[in-house]
């Protein structure tokens, strides 16, 4: 099986890095509009409730998954020129003073989005560290 496809959940990426802040940090950033609209898009709030429906300014849709705070947010996301879903996890661990960040997803259609989606979650990544810095 080529990298990055499996059995179960088709065509899937990770991104993971380590910050130099608190997990309660990272949370309250994620779960804040102002992380949100990094990392999931502009306009959106998520109460955190399953099912949950949102839009994005730009028009990707999906429903929250699960919700479980200081751990992760699972959602399903699809943008507004896809054809299909795919999902979305963003999850934390603390690791002392510092926060584990993962943001992974899965069910994308071939190993071409794969490799977009791939720099597009360092991008969101490396925008909420910096954004992380200025606090």
């Amino acid at each position: 099986m080529p990298v990055g496809k499996t059995k179960d959940s088709g065509w899937q990426i990770g991104v993971s890095t380590t910050l130099d802040h608190p997990i309660d940090e990272v949370w309250e950033l994620l779960a804040s509009p102002r992380g949100l609209a990094i990392w999931l898009g502009e306009g959106v709030r998520l109460e955190g409730r399953p099912g949950e429906v949102y839009t994005t300014a730009d028009g990707t849709t999906g429903d929250v998954r699960s919700f479980h705070p200081r751990n992760r947010i699972r959602i399903t996301w699809q943008p507004a020129d896809w054809d299909h879903d795919s999902t979305v996890q963003v999850a934390v661990s603390a690791n002392g003073e510092r926060t584990r960040m993962t943001l992974h997803q899965e069910r994308m259609a071939d190993a071409t989005e794969r490799e977009r989606q791939r720099a597009h979650w360092k991008r969101v990544a490396g925008r909420l560290a910096d954004e992380l810095a200025m606090t």
